[in-house]
């Protein structure tokens, strides 16, 4: 398969997968309409093969020519002074906008719902929905899980060093 072998469905989706890598199916599946993982893992292998792999925590990454050819910027990249870029969907934006920096107190997942919720945007995810944006954050690097019994989150590194651009949706 060649990037002329594409077509506009197929080099949409691969467009995606650079864009929130590392990613999970569910995340995929949401993205794109389909009914699980397991539809979404079919289509990778069908359409996609040549472009993606998955990391050691079986994660969905791009593959180097799949970077090459999407017309989008990586999920996550260093931005050359020390920071980070992330680029995520609409609720993972939300998110990050709420939660507490690298060193202060983290925040349960109630506690981001609210505080997404309380934006005054007109916002109403569910603790699913939050649950899962904080996984994938973490999943990026740029949220950390502290253990207690209630898992709570925080960012990974200065606020200050984090530039966060939204996706599409």
């Amino acid at each position: 398969m060649t990037e002329a072998d594409l077509t506009d469905e197929e080099r949409e989706r691969l467009d995606d997968v650079v864009a929130l890598q590392p990613t999970k199916n569910s995340e995929l599946a949401d993205r794109w309409g389909l009914e699980g993982g397991s539809e979404v893992h079919a289509y990778l292998e069908e359409h996609l093969k040549p472009y993606y792999y998955r990391n050691e925590d079986s994660l969905i990454c791009a593959t180097d020519e799949a970077a090459a050819i999407a017309g989008v910027d990586p999920g996550v990249e260093d931005d050359g002074n020390g920071g980070r870029v992330v680029r995520v969907p609409d609720v993972q934006y939300h998110v990050l906008r709420v939660l507490t920096d690298h060193d202060a107190e983290p925040r349960s997942v109630v506690g981001v719902l609210q505080a997404v919720r309380g934006l005054d945007e007109g916002l109403d995810p569910d603790n699913d929905a939050i649950r899962e944006a904080l996984r994938s954050l973490a999943n990026k690097g740029v949220v950390e899980k502290v253990q207690l019994t209630v898992p709570t989150y925080r960012l990974a590194l200065p606020r200050a060093d984090l530039t966060v651009e939204r996706l599409d949706d």
